[in-house]
């Protein structure tokens, strides 16, 4: 729920409604999709939220406390027709997984180096903890310009879900804007690929790097790069640190 500071091309309004638009794609992922009722139902439910700290599209939020999961859900067991989307969020806020993002946010990437590490995190949480991840840092970048880089490692992984998949590609479309440089590394290119978003991601990349394949994914890594015979056999056959 946090929110960034509006630039001088912004105004508090346009931050906000940007951020529910984010938060009810995060709910997405983490409630296993949403009907067009329950999607109407959470938008509505997220402005209520914020409204609840005093943050509204005519107000100052600069130096306000954002709300934290548990508000969200007061909010939604209060509104008719939101009892299953109460009970799927308590796994979030008072369940196994309450710990996960039902706390103020603590981290600070103003240093010259950042890692988000998601290794140990369960299989099912791994999407939503890099669509997250990665608005934090979209945010971040756009308060402060400077050259930046974001690498992506496993990217494959925010291919799985088409809210996380559409904003990596918005990364790689907008990030120059920005100063933002993007790399995303993958071991599984056939599950890149799979995502519509997977094939534009790869050619808004300028420089793009090849490495050993196996028989089972050359064919679309051929296909895909329009690599000749020859480049073909080459990546089947490359020793450590060799490619294309």
């Amino acid at each position: 729920f946090d929110l960034p500071t509006p630039r001088e091309d912004e105004t508090p309004a346009d931050v906000l409604r940007s951020n529910i638009i984010n938060l009810v794609g995060l709910f997405r992922i983490l409630l296993g999709g949403l009907s067009v009722e329950e999607d109407a139902i959470m938008d509505n439910a997220i402005s209520e939220t914020y409204a609840l700290k005093d943050i509204t599209p005519e107000s100052d939020f600069r130096n306000a406390n954002p709300p934290l999961l548990s508000d969200l859900s007061l909010v939604l067991s209060g509104m008719q027709g939101a009892e299953s989307l109460v009970q799927r969020l308590s796994k979030y806020t008072t369940g196994t997984w309450a710990g996960f993002i039902n706390q103020p946010t603590n981290v600070d990437i103003n240093k010259k180096f950042a890692v988000f590490s998601v290794r140990d995190m369960e299989d099912d949480l791994k999407p939503a903890a890099m669509y997250i991840v990665t608005h934090y840092i979209w945010n971040a970048i756009r308060k402060n310009l400077k050259k930046r880089l974001l690498v992506v490692d496993e990217a494959w992984w925010m291919m799985k879900s088409e809210d996380t998949a559409s904003f990596l590609l918005s990364l790689a479309k907008r990030g120059r804007k920005y100063y933002l440089g993007l790399a995303t590394i993958t071991q599984d290119v056939g599950d890149f690929l799979k995502s519509p978003y997977g094939l534009p991601i790869i050619t808004n990349s300028s420089i793009q790097i090849l490495l050993k394949q196996s028989p089972a994914s050359i064919d679309i890594v051929q296909k895909t790069f329009n690599l000749t015979e020859e480049e073909k056999y080459l990546l089947l056959e490359s020793g450590v640190g060799q490619g294309i």
